[in-house]
């Protein structure tokens, strides 16, 4: 996976009744504060799946309404589609707005066996497991926790929707050098900012420049 992920250590939590523990259908991507909740002395692990880029929710819908028709139900944990949340200038505004982190791939939370791997792998619109093979290996619980804190971190921090390198054409949208066109000469994407350099009078110029004043050629 580019970014381009079995379990999150919490206190051990009773058996509860098989009534209980049917898994509501419309669960899909879960809030990091409700995964962290989950028990995890019941034998599931993280698992990803690839599915066609665009399909995750319907991958998620599926997999839930399959569970409680084949009788998996209690194989099934939390299901994730992780997301973050972009900042965009439009109009001279900031919109902040939720994009994914990783298109055509759902995190699932599985206590696996033969069986469940054949039942997952047959969910329409999913073309398999990542890693593995037949055997997928299951997430590390340092992988699950970075794709959770970048999750839950991005609502405090958003990202700018739009990333740049080095030597790439762009055109200046807003401040006093809007309308110029230049070249990327040096990117902080810790701090979200490029040095564009711009032609003033005849001559090659550095301005320092925030992502949301520029955008791809």
């Amino acid at each position: 996976m580019a970014e381009e992920d079995i379990t999150i250590e919490s206190p051990p939590a009773e058996a509860a009744p098989e009534a209980a523990v049917e898994p509501p259908p419309e669960a899909v991507a879960a809030e990091p504060e409700a995964l962290a909740a989950v028990p995890q002395d019941d034998g599931k692990n993280w698992y990803i799946i690839h599915t066609y880029s665009g399909f995750e929710q319907k991958v998620a819908d599926s997999l839930r309404s399959r569970a409680l028709a084949f009788g998996f139900a209690d194989k099934i944990g939390q299901i994730l589609i992780p997301t973050e949340e972009v900042v965009e200038l439009r109009n001279g505004k900031k919109v902040t707005s939720k994009r994914m982190l990783y298109p055509g791939y759902v995190l699932v939370q599985i206590a696996m066996d033969d069986q469940l791997w054949h039942e997952v792998k047959n969910t329409p619109r999913v073309t398999g497991f990542v890693g593995g093979g037949n055997n997928p290996v299951p997430l590390t619980a340092d992988e699950v926790n970075q794709i959770l804190f970048r999750q839950a971190t991005s609502a405090d921090r958003p990202r700018p929707k739009q990333t740049f390198e080095k030597n790439e054409t762009v055109k200046i949208i807003e401040g006093p050098f809007a309308n110029f066109n230049g070249k990327v000469d040096d990117v902080n994407p810790d701090k979200n900012t490029v040095r564009v350099m711009v032609t003033i009078f005849g001559r090659s110029t550095p301005v320092d420049l925030d992502f949301l004043q520029i955008e791809k050629m």
